[in-house]
């Protein structure tokens, strides 16, 4: 599967139904090359007029299934959320 095609996913957390976005970003293995955590941009703040100042990062071991349009994840969201780093 190429990067492209996560893109046009949308991540769902099964465990709460929690629609978290479109995958924008990929973490790769530099030793293995497999896919080691999927990048997804954080809440909007103030109506989305300010940008944003959290994402959210899922570990691999966390997607339960990959399909034609959705990625599910079963995981606690709140635990997900980072900060972006400078």
């Amino acid at each position: 599967m190429r990067f492209y095609d996560f893109r046009q996913k949308e991540v769902i957390n099964i465990k709460d139904g929690c629609r978290l976005g479109y995958v924008s970003d990929i973490e790769m293995c530099n030793e293995k090359g497999h896919c080691k955590r999927l990048i997804i941009p954080g809440p909007a703040r103030i109506f989305g007029f300010f940008g944003r100042e959290q994402e959210y990062r899922v570990d691999w071991e966390h997607v339960k299934q990959v399909g034609d349009d959705l990625i599910l994840i079963e995981c606690d969201t709140k635990t997900l959320l980072s900060d972006l780093e400078d």
